[in-house]
């Protein structure tokens, strides 16, 4: 599995189980615009951390429906990939992830609960050049490849 990322120098990052998706309609993927109240807005595949008692597969698909509203059925897993990164509050993590290609099955405005999380569509091409971690712009560049 491809390790990305820097660990932060004297700071013990966490292992951090998560899973990540990529849903495809009409040539776009669907992504999550992350804007923070204290930074820039990024962009980040749906999906994150593993919630105990969870497995990948049902945490991708919570985590789809409550950062953009989607109902996604997961398909195959794409890759595994780690990020070195920082949490919002300053905690350093190591994302052990799973990534997995999704099919939209429907919209559920219920389910959206993080309110800094947009849904948008954008062109594979141009994601890879505009994710906030290169683990995620490298799945999206392997999945390209195949797929389906």
């Amino acid at each position: 599995m491809p390790q990305f990322g820097e660990p932060l120098p004297g700071r013990v990052h966490r292992d951090r189980p998560a899973a990540f998706g990529i849903a495809a309609r009409e040539g776009l993927i669907a992504l999550a615009r992350v804007s923070p109240d204290d930074g820039a807005a990024y962009l980040d595949l749906p999906g994150g951390a593993i919630d105990p008692g969870e497995d990948e597969v049902q945490a991708l698909v919570r985590e789809f429906g409550e950062e953009t509203g989607l109902v996604v059925i997961a398909g195959r897993r794409i890759t595994g990939i780690r990020q070195y990164f920082v949490l919002t509050g300053d905690e350093p993590v190591n994302n052990i992830a799973g990534v997995y290609a999704v099919e939209v099955t429907g919209e559920n405005g219920a389910l959206k609960i993080e309110a800094d999380h947009a849904l948008v569509w954008l062109d594979p091409a141009e994601a890879i050049r505009r994710l906030r971690h290169d683990g995620h712009a490298w799945a999206v560049a392997k999945w390209m490849r195949d797929p389906k």
